[in-house]
């Protein structure tokens, strides 16, 4: 059994997650992270701030953008999109991952969506970016404005796909040098990652497709998921439930994979760069995301708590100046916690003591964090000890003066 203390707050130095866990298993890669999908909590790292290129990982930011704009209603699945000849030129390269596209032809938003994800169609990206932006520039700008957003601010993009400047032709970014490509840390990819399964998890019903049909004026074109560890595909592991995200490879990049999977009810995101690519069938992103992914899950166990749910121990704060004097806690959102399993009791404190009425139902009003041991867990947004948000289950208004005064003057 798991034993959840709550004592006051306690400051443990913790080491930085840049390479966290990472002498405790070799991978051959440039860069690797695995997180909670919701939390953000590190459970491995390897060099995850350093900024290497994405490739086709950058088709993310793509979809991301195509599905907020679908929800803003600039856009719709119907929406109807002519490819310029750029555009066509590139979707019918044989060296590109690639649906091929025709000039005059028209294609929906969803067919261009599901050949981005599936097929990892460069040109069907590059007619989204065509539908949301108006061209490719714009579409790129807003990229750099979301990431931003994000704060991430290191991010380097020039294209759409994720192909080099120099490979999209007169689509190329302007005043840089053809030959740059997009580069992001593991880090930030794990952080678009996230973004995008919170706000729109139905994308997992395309990513997790092994097969689909493109199908464009009667000639039917059948898409493979170069996600090769999804079920009916040559690297599926029945142990380890990929259902996403995205490869990503060119000849700076190597081979890249950003993943996600299920796991005794928690979510991770896992990210791999730079594996060694000899050619298109190298295995090498999956054989080690499938190393991390099992080594992740020997070496954690998730403790999942509900909207709403109560901590043992401790369940209460003081509430300054309130008609309650003390007020209910609970997780703010369905939560994982990835215990690790070093034998060590996991526990956890709050923030902070009190809060100043009014108060009301719902509100965020402290932040729980966690030690295994001595040691805090971190996350990606506070790599010295993992916050998660602790809300008020009541409310409480606040005494008037007289009330104030006589708790001061008698201790009440």
């Amino acid at each position: 059994m798991i034993l959840l203390v709550c004592t006051a707050g306690q400051s443990v130095l913790a080491s930085s997650a840049d390479n966290y866990q990472a002498g405790q298993l070799e991978l051959p890669v440039k860069s690797a992270l695995v997180i909670d999908s919701g939390t953000g909590q590190v459970l491995y790292g390897k060099n995850i701030n350093q900024p290497l290129p994405i490739a086709s990982m950058t088709k993310l930011v793509t979809v991301y953008l195509t599905l907020l704009a679908i929800r803003q209603k600039k856009i719709n699945w119907a929406t109807r999109v002519k490819p310029d000849a750029e555009i066509v030129r590139v979707a019918n390269n044989p060296d590109f991952s690639n649906v091929p596209l025709k000039r005059g032809h028209k294609y929906s938003v969803k067919q261009l969506y599901q050949a981005t994800l599936i097929e990892s169609a460069n040109g069907a990206a590059m007619c989204l970016a065509q539908a949301v932006s108006g061209s490719q520039s714009a579409f790129v700008r807003q990229m750099r404005h979301q990431l931003k957003q994000w704060h991430i601010n290191d991010a380097q993009i020039y294209t759409v796909c994720g192909l080099p400047n120099k490979n999209v032709g007169k689509a190329a970014y302007p005043g840089v040098a053809k030959n740059v490509e997009n580069k992001m840390s593991a880090k930030d990819m794990a952080i678009v990652g996230q973004h995008l399964l919170l706000e729109f998890p139905q994308v997992l019903q395309t990513t997790k497709l092994a097969h689909l049909n493109f199908v464009d004026v009667g000639k039917v074109t059948r898409m493979t998921n170069f996600n090769s560890m999804l079920p009916g595909l040559p690297q599926n592991d029945p142990a380890i439930k990929i259902d996403g995200l995205k490869t990503g490879t060119t000849d700076a990049a190597g081979a890249c994979f950003i993943g996600t999977a299920k796991y005794k009810g928690g979510r991770v995101i896992s990210v791999v760069m730079g594996a060694r690519h000899r050619d298109g069938t190298d295995p090498a992103r999956f054989i080690q995301t499938r190393a991390l992914l099992k080594h992740v899950f020997a070496n954690y166990h998730p403790l999942n708590f509900t909207a709403g749910e109560k901590l043992s121990g401790q369940t209460m704060m003081k509430a300054k100046d309130g008609q309650e004097e003390q007020i209910r806690l609970g997780f703010k959102t369905k939560t994982t916690v990835w215990d690790p399993l070093d034998g060590k009791t996991v526990t956890t404190s709050l923030q902070r003591k009190e809060i100043e009425a009014p108060i009301t139902k719902g509100q965020v009003v402290n932040y729980y964090q966690f030690k295994s041991g001595s040691r805090k867990l971190p996350s990606l947004d506070n790599p010295s000890g993992m916050q998660i948000k602790a809300q008020a289950l009541q409310a409480t208004g606040k005494v008037n003066f007289l009330v104030r005064f006589w708790r001061w003057l008698f201790g009440g």
